[in-house]
């Protein structure tokens, strides 16, 4: 039961979030009107994505101190769903700017490093795919993905709010917990943070044992 509790909670909360963020009441605001349960979704993919990024980076720490396959594929793998939300959270992203900017892609700050970083990881894995030889695929990938997490953060969190930007909390532009992010949107927000991100930890340990019984087969 111990390790299926969190499994259960990831469940409870993505669904609750879910049927809450299109049900629950929203704040009624110009340009946003019933766009802003976007928020629902469309944060939370970044919430989960820095929470398997951050994993990854820590056991390609771990796997350069240790030379442990183990926690090389957990960084892998942890990188691989970081990616699936990375995507997740551009189309969100994309699909909110349609509604609120009039277009797609507007060429904003925020967009452009955002799609600068996700080239980044997209990079990462062309690296290992190139790399035949194992623990030198695993240790040279390690040191671009220590490397790669620092610069993301700085192209999606620090760059952007040093330029003129639409997008709300960059720029000058207030960000949403300063204006209208009332209780009544926290009790959906912040369970969402926590339940997508658990379960991009389930997605990456499910990845993980899938590559660890195929590592074994090749081995046989």
């Amino acid at each position: 039961m111990y390790q299926t509790w969190w499994k259960v909670l990831a469940v409870v909360m993505v669904f609750y979030t879910i049927i809450a963020g299109f049900l629950f009441h929203v704040p009624t605001l110009p340009i946003l009107h019933e766009t802003i349960r976007n928020l629902y979704f469309h944060v939370p993919m970044w919430m989960a994505m820095f929470s398997v990024f951050t994993i990854s980076v820590i056991y390609s720490v771990l796997y350069l101190r240790t030379g442990k396959e183990e926690y090389d594929l957990i960084s892998v793998e942890c990188a691989n769903t970081g990616i699936m939300f990375f995507v997740l959270g551009l189309v969100t992203g994309m699909i909110w700017a349609k509604y609120t900017w009039g277009e797609y892609w507007s060429n904003d700050p925020k967009q452009n490093s955002a799609a600068i970083a996700f080239l980044l990881y997209c990079a990462y894995l062309v690296l290992r795919n190139s790399i035949d030889e194992e623990q030198k695929r695993a240790k040279i990938s390690s040191i671009y993905n220590i490397f790669a997490f620092p610069i993301m953060v700085v192209l999606i969190m620090v760059l952007p709010r040093m330029t003129d930007s639409l997008h709300p909390g960059n720029g000058g532009n207030p960000a949403f917990g300063k204006m209208d992010l009332d209780n009544r949107m926290r009790v959906v927000l912040y369970p969402a943070f926590l339940g997508w991100s658990i379960l991009g930890v389930w997605i990456a340990s499910i990845r993980y044992r899938i590559r660890l019984i195929e590592n074994k087969k090749n081995a046989n």
